[in-house]
């Protein structure tokens, strides 16, 4: 059998066995959930095991830092994959859920039932610990997954994925309801992309290359999870400790996700008093800072060595880049529509914040400032689905059309209308 007969086969029996998910009991698949989250557990040194290939590859091609940091499972890691499990067969299911009815003049109730969407494509990079996270939330919400991971963490994927479908069957879901795509062959990708007849969505997440493809080649529709190119504006009445600690944590608490803050926004009026102090805490921390030529001018009267890799001038292609790094691009703007001007023409509409004392400033940057999720006083690594009490999350969509913002359980349904009627016919 050919590589396009193989995908064809695979996306045909996910679609069977989705057929059969949609109307699983809730507590069959919080059954499979739990039980998944235990194998993995029991199953850990297994893991860490087939991990250490990808890892032994990753160092061989000389990948750089933050990938393998991405790459790697550790105990705690794949504890914390468990976690996230157990968390969504905790939540309640919303497959069926029945709601907003209103009764029309001639007596019929029109409201609204979730229902799973199908099947459900999930293409990715790097981190192995979506393959658990995408797995639960489809089973939960009665969608079929198939998983297709990056070449880097192939034998980390297909362990994962091996362990959560045995795990499934064993309690009574459909086989084939979780599908791991076990090649490297890239051209795997392209004719799943073409198996509209079988999968009813596709969900991209990784390199902006890799959206790139799958936006390009596509039959199915897409929901984009695309880079996060961050900012936080530091507005001119910002609280200074709270400026510094928010956006310390904000590039450095995990530098190589994707709601990192990747560029400083400081307001002019604030600058003298916020940078200097908030330099020296990020430079102890390792992080280089590409900086304009006003930053780099007042950064040299307080008395920092610049141009010396640690601190230096900023390039027009600084401010487009999403570095997933301790690297961070610095900028003075004069006020907040500077600001919010550079966000519009520089970020990618992923995780934006504002640092503020004033009202007005915050509510015009929470109206104003086009992004899945907008902050005030707060760090864009928050945006999460944990975070925002969602559970595990498939991704933060960047997309506008049915889900912004973190995926959780709801935004992998879709919604029918149910009619309730005692007789009723149209005039």
């Amino acid at each position: 059998m050919n590589l396009q007969e193989t995908i064809r086969q695979q996306a045909e029996q996910t679609k069977r066995a989705a057929a059969q998910l949609a109307f699983c009991e809730t507590n069959v698949k919080n059954r499979a959930l739990l039980q998944m989250a235990d194998l993995l557990i029991s199953q850990s040194a297994f893991i860490i095991s087939e991990n250490e290939k990808d890892l032994t590859a990753a160092r061989e091609k000389q990948l750089a830092a933050p990938l393998i940091e991405r790459l790697t499972l550790t105990q705690k890691r794949i504890s914390e994959m468990a976690a996230g499990i157990r968390e969504v067969a905790a939540l309640p299911d919303p497959v069926g859920e029945m709601g907003h009815f209103r009764r029309q003049p001639n007596g019929i109730q029109v409201g609204q039932m979730r229902t799973p969407i199908g099947v459900i494509g999930i293409i990715y990079e790097s981190r192995p610990n979506v393959t658990a996270d995408a797995a639960a939330l489809c089973i939960k919400s009665g969608n079929g997954v198939i998983l297709r991971g990056g070449s880097e963490a192939i034998a980390s994927n297909r362990a994962i994925a091996s362990l959560l479908a045995e795990a499934g069957v064993k309690v009574g879901l459909p086989p084939h309801a979780i599908s791991f795509i076990d090649t490297i062959d890239r051209q795997a990708i392209l004719e799943l992309l073409t198996l509209s007849d079988c999968i009813d969505l596709v969900i991209p997440r990784g390199g902006e290359e890799l959206m790139k493809t799958v936006v390009a080649h596509s039959k199915i529709p897409v929901m984009k999870h695309d880079k996060g190119l961050c900012h936080v504006f530091v507005d001119a009445t910002a609280d200074i400790a709270m400026a510094e600690a928010v956006t310390f944590n904000a590039k450095t608490q995990r530098p190589a996700t994707c709601n990192a803050m990747e560029t400083v926004l400081v307001h002019q009026a604030i600058a003298p008093l916020f940078l200097p102090r908030a330099a020296k805490r990020l430079r102890d921390a390792g992080v280089t800072l590409r900086v304009c030529t006003r930053t780099m001018a007042l950064l040299v009267e307080a008395g920092f060595q610049c141009g010396d890799g640690g601190i230096t001038e900023a390039t027009e292609a600084d401010f487009h880049t999403e570095y997933l790094d301790l690297i961070l691009s610095v900028k003075i703007v004069g006020s907040i529509d500077e600001a919010m001007k550079h966000i519009a023409r520089y970020g990618s509409a992923h995780s934006e914040a504002i640092i503020t004392q004033n009202h007005t400033n915050a509510i015009r940057f929470l109206r104003e400032v086009d992004a899945s999720a907008v902050f005030v006083n707060a760090s864009t690594r928050l945006n999460d689905g944990y975070q925002f009490g969602l559970g595990a999350e498939m991704g933060i969509s960047t997309s506008r059309i049915h889900a912004r913002g973190p995926m959780g359980l709801e935004a992998l349904t879709c919604t029918k209308f149910v009619v309730l009627g005692d007789g009723q016919i149209r005039q």
